[in-house]
């Protein structure tokens, strides 16, 4: 029987094995490998599982070590799937995948008639993914690091990846944000500001795993 699981660190708290045992009624085997030691997690996938969930801090040493990369993970440089093939092991990064069907159903609005603006706050593994997904959904896209927002930051589309608040997102103004941490996330559906007083849509983070986790389990037992 084929076994997967996920590696990064720390990732006790992932919902990840529970949404895969969801999806499959427990038919196969979904670990977590929780060590910091990237080559000691990359070991364990190739000794023991057919495929693996990747998260940080190892995406990017992921993507360095995958034999073949799909065409998202050529784009972004990180990868969140592992799969062995008969042809080398093939690199995915669902993220994208999720966020593209996640745009795909949010009719966000442009506030000025013109190309819709999206804002990517933060650039690690996801921010890239953001960038990417964005760009492919038809925004014109601007990234910014954690110390680039004090002032605040406006668009039609606010994408926020990083893994806690920072000073300056109570000045956020949005049509919709979506954030992509569920466990601590720095909104509520009431803390993020519209344009004119009013109240943005909110996207959680949880909606963001759901969604990656969809496709992306796919990719894994296929």
């Amino acid at each position: 029987m084929p076994d997967f699981a996920l590696i990064g660190y720390p990732i006790s708290h992932s919902r990840s094995p529970e949404l895969f045992k969801r999806a499959y009624s427990g038919k196969w085997n979904y670990d977590l490998v929780e060590t910091p030691d990237f080559e000691e997690a990359w070991g364990r996938f190739l000794s023991d599982y057919k495929a693996v969930n990747i998260t940080a801090p190892f995406k990017v040493q992921a993507c360095e070590r995958a034999d073949i990369l799909s065409p998202e993970c050529l784009r972004i440089g990180a990868a969140n799937i592992a799969v062995k093939t008969a042809d080398g092991i093939v690199a995915y990064n669902s993220d994208y995948h999720g966020l593209c069907t996640i745009l795909a159903r949010e009719d966000v609005q442009s506030r000025d008639g013109r190309k819709r603006s999206a804002a990517v706050i933060g650039f690690g593994g996801a921010g890239r993914a953001a960038q990417a997904a964005a760009m492919d959904c038809g925004y014109e896209v601007n990234v910014y690091h954690h110390d680039e927002v004090e002032e605040g930051v406006s668009a039609d589309l606010i994408i926020y990846t990083l893994p806690c608040a920072v000073k300056g997102i109570e000045k956020f103004r949005c049509n919709c944000l979506i954030e992509a941490n569920y466990r601590n996330p720095a909104f509520t559906p009431d803390s993020v500001c519209g344009f004119n007083g009013g109240k943005a849509e909110y996207v959680s983070g949880v909606r963001w795993l759901e969604a990656q986790a969809e496709c992306g389990f796919a990719l894994m037992v296929r």
